[in-house]
C-alpha cells in the first residue's frame, strides 16, 4: 500500500499563457469547424471586449478550475487589467486559490485512482480526490481554520462575500504570503492589490463556510459575522449601473453564470434602464437537454433581457483546453494595451461609506 507521501509527490503545474503564443493556432482554427471554430470566435470576441475600453469585464468561474492548473491564467488576466470583477464558486476562491496562497498544493493523481476504485484508501490517508487531482485533507483543515481566524478578527456584522474576500487578501499581505516574500501569487492577492472585486454568491458552500459555522457556533446569542448574499447582488448591480457596457467571460455555469447575468434585470428593478451584456462567452461541457442552467444557451438569456446576441458564443469544451486558448489569444494580441484598471472594489467601498 502506498504511503501518503508517495501519493502526494507530483504537483499540479499552472499553465502560463505568457510562455505560449497561441495566436497563429487560434487564427488557423477560424477556418476549421465544430468546437475549433467556436473557440476561435470566442477568442476574437474576448479580444473585442478588451479593446472596448468602456466595457467592464466580468469573469465567472464554476467547476474545479484552480486545482486543474488554471490559477496562473486568471492571475495574469487580473494583473494585466483584462478582468474587472470575478463571480465564482467559493471552492475555486477559498478551497483552491487561497489554499495554494497559504503555501499548499494540488497533486496529480495516478490513473489507478481517478475512477474511484480506491477512494477508501484515500479516505484512510486523509487525501481528497477531485477526479484526477489530490488535495491533502489535513492541509485543507488548516485553510478552514485560517478562514475561522479571519472571521473572528472582523467586526460582528453582515458582510458581502466581496468584503470578506478582501479581508482574505489583506491577511495574505499581513502574513507575508506574497511573491515579494517568497510566497506564491494568487487570485485573491492579485484582486486585493488591483481592486478587482470577487463575489461568491454561495460563499458558505466552501472551506470558508466551515470557518463561519465555527465562528457562529461559538457566538450563539451574541453578535457575529455573517455573509449577506443580497448585499452581494446589490453591489454587483451597482457596478452594472456605473458601467453600462459589460461583457461576460464564463467558465462553466451554475450560480456564477446566473448571478452575473441577472444584474441587468436587477438594475431594471431598481429603476435604472441598463443595457444587456454587450459581449458574452461561455465555456461549458453542459448542453440544454436536461434543462439545467449550466447548459442554457446565451441566446436563451437574451429572451430574459440579459445578454445581447450580436457578440455571444457558446464553446462546448472542457475549460482546461479552451480557456488558455481564448485568454492567451487576447493576451498575445495585446488587447489589454489601452486598458486601465477600473478599481471597482474601491468604488464599492465608497458606495458603502456614503450609504
Amino acid at each position: 500500500m502506498s504511503t501518503k507521501k508517495e501519493l502526494l509527490n507530483q504537483t499540479i503545474q499552472h499553465i502560463d499563457i505568457k510562455q505560449h503564443n497561441v495566436v497563429a493556432l487560434v487564427d488557423a482554427m477560424q477556418t476549421m469547424a465544430f468546437s475549433s471554430r467556436d473557440t476561435a470566435r470566442a477568442a476574437t470576441i474576448y479580444d473585442m471586449m478588451l479593446r472596448d475600453t468602456e466595457c467592464g469585464v466580468i469573469l465567472c468561474l464554476a467547476g474545479s478550475l484552480i486545482s486543474a492548473g488554471l490559477q496562473k491564467v486568471i492571475v495574469d488576466l487580473v494583473r494585466n487589467n483584462m478582468v474587472d470583477a470575478i463571480v465564482s464558486t467559493g471552492a475555486n476562491i477559498v478551497d483552491q486559490d487561497f489554499f495554494e496562497a497559504l503555501g499548499y498544493y494540488h497533486y496529480v493523481a495516478g490513473d489507478e485512482f481517478k475512477y474511484g476504485e480506491r477512494d477508501n484508501v484515500l479516505r484512510e490517508l486523509m487525501i481528497d480526490r477531485i477526479y484526477d487531482t489530490f488535495i491533502d485533507e489535513e492541509e485543507l483543515r488548516i485553510c478552514d481554520e485560517t478562514t475561522h481566524q479571519i472571521t473572528n478578527s472582523l467586526e460582528p456584522r453582515p458582510y458581502s462575500s466581496r468584503e470578506f474576500i478582501r479581508e482574505m487578501g489583506a491577511y495574505l499581505v499581513k502574513n507575508g504570503k506574497t511573491p515579494a516574500n517568497g510566497g506564491k501569487d494568487s487570485i485573491v492577492l492579485a484582486c486585493y492589490e488591483k481592486n478587482v472585486p470577487i463575489f461568491c454568491p454561495a460563499f458558505s458552500d466552501c472551506s470558508a463556510g466551515f470557518g463561519l459555522v465555527a465562528h457562529q457556533h461559538a457566538r450563539v446569542g451574541k453578535p457575529s459575522v455573517s455573509i449577506d448574499s443580497a448585499k452581494d447582488f446589490y453591489e454587483l448591480t451597482q457596478l452594472k449601473i456605473a458601467c453600462p457596457t459589460t461583457g461576460l467571460l464564463m467558465i462553466g455555469g451554475g450560480v456564477p453564470k446566473n448571478f452575473a447575468q441577472d444584474i441587468v434585470v436587477a438594475a431594471d428593478i431598481l429603476g435604472v434602464e441598463a443595457s444587456m451584456h454587450k459581449y458574452a462567452i461561455q465555456i461549458t461541457v453542459a448542453d440544454a437537454r436536461d434543462g439545467a442552467l449550466s447548459g442554457s444557451t446565451l441566446k436563451e438569456a437574451s429572451s430574459w433581457g440579459k445578454v445581447d446576441t450580436t457578440y455571444e458564443q457558446m464553446v462546448y469544451s472542457e475549460a482546461t483546453m479552451a480557456f488558455p486558448l481564448i485568454a492567451g489569444y487576447a493576451f498575445h494580441k495585446n488587447a489589454q494595451a489601452s486598458r486601465t484598471g477600473k478599481k471597482w472594489a474601491a468604488i464599492l467601498d465608497q458606495v458603502a461609506v456614503s450609504a
